[in-house]
C-alpha cells in the first residue's frame, strides 16, 4: 500500500506530507516526527504501515524547518501550528473515523503543547512515542506542566533506557494525569526504541509491540 503524497499549508508556509490509507480504516492519527529526522524516517515509516496494516489510517507531515532543510527546530507556536493543519486535513481526509494525534519525542511535545493551548478539532486522544521529558543527564519534570491542561486520554510509550525520560519521573508524571494517562513501558528500549543484541529482542520485535499497542488502545 504505497502512501500519498500531500501538501499541507501551515502558516510559516507549504509542507509535505504522506497519507497511509486502509482499504477500510477504524480510526485515524496524526503522526509527527522528532527533532533529528522527518516524516520518512524509517521509524516513522515503519510506525505508519504497522498501523495502516491493523486499520488506522495515519497522517505523517514534515515540520517546517524539517522541509526547509534546517537542523534547528521550530520555535513551539510555528510547529504547533503544523500540528493544527495537519489535524485539520486528516479530519477532512477521513470525516467520520475517531481522531488521534501524537508523534516521536519533539513532535509529542508539540502536539500535546497545541492540545494545551487550545483543543485540536476532533482529536479524541494522543499517543507519545518516546515523550522528552527532559535533555539527556537532566533530569527534570518541568516539559510535563502542560500536560495537566490536556484534557484527553494519553498512551505514553517509553523505553528503560531512555535518556530523555527516566522511566521513574515518567512513572511519576504519568500517576499525576490519572485516568487520562496509560503508561506503556518498552523493556529495554532507548529513546529511538532500538534494543542491544543483549537482550534478545530485536527492533522488530518492539515495533510490533508498539504498533500493536497503540491499535488495541485507539480501536475499540
Amino acid at each position: 500500500m504505497p502512501s500519498v503524497p500531500l501538501t499541507l499549508q501551515p502558516p510559516a508556509g507549504s509542507v509535505s506530507a504522506l497519507a497511509d490509507e486502509p482499504a477500510a480504516a477504524r480510526a485515524a492519527c496524526v503522526l509527527a516526527h522528532g527533532a533529528g529526522a522527518g516524516m520518512q524516517h524509517a521509524f516513522m515509516a515503519a510506525v505508519a504501515a504497522g498501523l495502516a496494516g491493523r486499520g488506522v489510517a495515519v497522517l505523517r507531515f514534515q515540520f517546517p524547518f524539517m522541509e526547509q532543510g534546517s537542523r534547528r527546530p521550530d520555535p513551539p507556536a510555528v510547529a504547533q501550528a503544523a500540528v493544527r493543519a495537519a489535524v485539520a486535513e486528516a479530519g477532512r481526509r477521513w470525516p467520520g473515523l475517531p481522531l488521534f494525534a501524537g508523534g516521536k519525542s519533539f513532535g509529542a511535545r508539540m502536539s500535546s503543547q497545541a492540545q494545551a493551548a487550545a483543543p485540536l478539532p476532533g482529536v479524541r486522544g494522543l499517543v507519545f512515542f518516546g515523550f522528552p521529558l527532559h535533555p539527556a543527564g537532566k533530569p527534570a519534570v518541568d516539559r510535563a506542566d502542560h500536560l495537566a491542561q490536556v484534557r484527553l486520554p494519553m498512551l505514553f510509550l517509553q523505553g528503560t533506557r531512555d535518556a530523555l525520560a527516566e522511566l521513574e519521573l515518567v512513572r511519576r508524571t504519568t500517576a499525576t494525569l490519572g485516568e487520562l494517562a496509560t503508561l506503556h513501558v518498552v523493556e529495554g528500549a532507548d529513546h529511538g526504541f532500538e534494543v542491544l543484541k543483549r537482550s534478545g529482542r530485536t527492533n522488530e520485535e518492539v515495533m510490533e509491540e508498539l504498533v500493536s499497542t497503540v491499535a488495541a488502545w485507539m480501536l475499540p
